[in-house]
């Protein structure tokens, strides 16, 4: 059986003080439970953030307080440990109502000894279906990783370790292409089972004697232009530390372009399957 729900509280917070992490992000400040608050807890002076998948049904989800449109979002997840098949653990951003826009860091189990998938994906209007995933070139179980997704007028990028592994850049106006501009945005944390679906198309299911599954953040860091009462803040400081339409660096360039050469392993652009028709953006570039 897993350990007593008790005493994940107090292991990760060792583990959190044993790596000495810092942040200027605060749970406690910035983020309230919406789903299943018993299997969040938060500690360590608001600094850090557990969430438990303890049945089927019964998993956990975080949000930021506050709205925005545009900017940059950072954290430090330490993912499930051991058995993660039928797990998913994520870190995205998401409107709310209908049409909704969605920019995704989905973190999807396997088996013990078997590498998670990194699933990226962005909804425009309530359109989707732009998927990549990577295998990581690391441990994510071992220690704490940063997680950023960076929303500008220009493109979104998302960030493993400040490093670029993938763009999806702003052509609404030049091509048509869907893209997040309008609607306010809240960060979301999560754990969740998918077992019908999330590990080897769903052939491996979630051994629920592991339970819970726990997830361990480190910090928030929210960079944005804040909306109040429906009036967003328009034009203010770039993200990231660089310009609204800055793009990457070659520096940058090369390092995602190493990334998605050595560990994507699925990317909708070329994906020909079912009479499936890439979007006029994968012809484009999107750096």
């Amino acid at each position: 059986m897993g350990k007593p729900a008790a005493l994940i509280p107090v292991l990760a917070l060792l583990a959190c003080l044993a790596f000495g992490l810092v942040s200027g992000g605060n749970f406690n400040d910035d983020c309230e439970a919406t789903w299943e608050p018993q299997n969040c807890w938060v500690y360590d002076a608001g600094n850090s953030l557990s969430l438990a998948l303890v049945s089927n049904s019964s998993g956990s989800m975080i949000r930021s307080k506050r709205q925005f449109i545009y900017g940059t979002v950072s954290t430090w997840i330490q993912l499930v440990k051991g058995n993660s098949a039928g797990t998913v653990t994520t870190y995205y951003l998401s409107s709310v109502g209908d049409n909704h826009d969605e920019i995704d860091f989905e973190f999807l189990g396997n088996e013990t000894g078997q590498p998670y998938t990194l699933h990226t994906n962005v909804y425009a209007d309530g359109v989707g279906n732009k998927e990549m995933q990577f295998v990581p070139w690391f441990d994510p179980t071992d220690g704490y990783h940063k997680y950023t997704i960076s929303w500008t007028p220009c493109m979104i990028v998302w960030y493993v370790d400040d490093q670029p592994i993938r763009v999806f850049r702003n052509y609404r106006e030049s091509n048509g292409v869907a893209f997040p501009t309008s609607r306010p945005m809240y960060a979301y944390s999560s754990i969740w089972s998918a077992d019908d679906w999330a590990t080897q198309g769903g052939r491996v299911k979630t051994d629920w004697t592991h339970s819970p599954f726990v997830a361990n953040y480190h910090g928030i860091d929210l960079d944005i232009c804040e909306c109040y009462g429906g009036d967003c803040i328009y034009g203010c400081a770039g993200a990231y530390g660089q310009p609204y339409c800055g793009g990457l660096t070659d520096e940058q360039r090369w390092k995602m372009q190493w990334v998605q050469e050595k560990y994507r392993i699925y990317d909708y652009c070329v994906d020909y399957k079912d009479g499936k028709v890439p979007g006029v953006e994968c012809s484009l570039p999107q750096y």
